[in-house]
């Protein structure tokens, strides 16, 4: 290993540490435990020798947003080992091709997408977990930005039926992004209103993926069970990389 690379498995070694100390005391005031949560570090704009180096250190689960980086980085990872969530939008004609490296599509918006999902799953060998992305601008405050994608919390269960009806799809729970200009633990106790009406109808439905690097304590609180980090965990991003 490089001495460029030594330094960069330290960096990377001190901020998971630090992130894993926030998660353990975010969990001890709420009284859960850590094990309940799962680390998704989100590696867009990062090279591939990043997620190898995580990867060395433990972490199992990784989220990318834009399907044609998400799909060179797994090839040239090609670790049989982790686990790949696609957490950004997803329009319904890459649906096929991110159901061939995916194990978790975090952003499921819409019946039309639940029907091109399907199709695309068709020739797994496992299911492909869904998640219903909820739009929470409803609790943003007069001013803040609204709404950052989903479907409106009154339009879950029907996005949620689909999914859960659906050949090749496996109902996995709900996601959101805290609206800018709103308190996000407003946002996030939505959401878990949301997830538990969710849970009423489909008791295996128990993931609750919420919190970033700037609000993971407060979805925690409110019952995260996944949490995805970059900044907090990779440093700031170089958008022209």
């Amino acid at each position: 290993m490089s001495p460029a690379s030594d330094e960069r498995r330290a960096q990377l070694a001190a901020n998971l540490a630090a992130v894993r100390a926030q998660i353990e005391r975010a969990c001890e005031r709420v009284g859960r435990s850590p094990e309940e949560v799962t680390l998704i570090a989100v590696t867009k704009t990062f090279p591939a020798d990043d997620v190898r180096l995580l990867a060395e250190l433990g972490v199992r689960d990784f989220g990318e947003n834009r399907h044609q980086e998400a799909q060179e980085k797994v090839a040239a990872v090609a670790d049989p080992r982790l686990t790949w969530h696609f957490v950004g939008q997803l329009q319904a004609n890459k649906a096929r091709a991110v159901a061939e490296y995916a194990s978790v599509v975090h952003s499921v918006d819409r019946v039309r997408l639940v029907s091109a999902l399907r199709r695309a799953a068709a020739g797994r060998e496992h299911p492909l977990r869904c998640l219903v992305q909820v739009d929470l601008g409803d609790v943003a405050e007069p001013g803040g930005s609204g709404g950052r994608g989903g479907v409106s919390p009154d339009q879950v269960a029907e996005v949620a039926d689909a999914v859960a009806t659906a050949p090749g799809l496996v109902l996995g729970g709900v996601m959101a992004v805290a609206p800018l200009g709103a308190p996000p633990g407003q946002a996030f106790a939505r959401l878990a209103r949301t997830a538990a009406e969710v849970r009423e109808k489909y008791p295996k439905a128990t993931w609750v993926s919420a919190g970033m690097s700037a609000d993971l304590e407060d979805a925690i609180a409110h019952g995260a069970t996944h949490v995805r980090l970059g900044r907090r965990l990779l440093g700031e991003r170089g958008y022209d990389r």
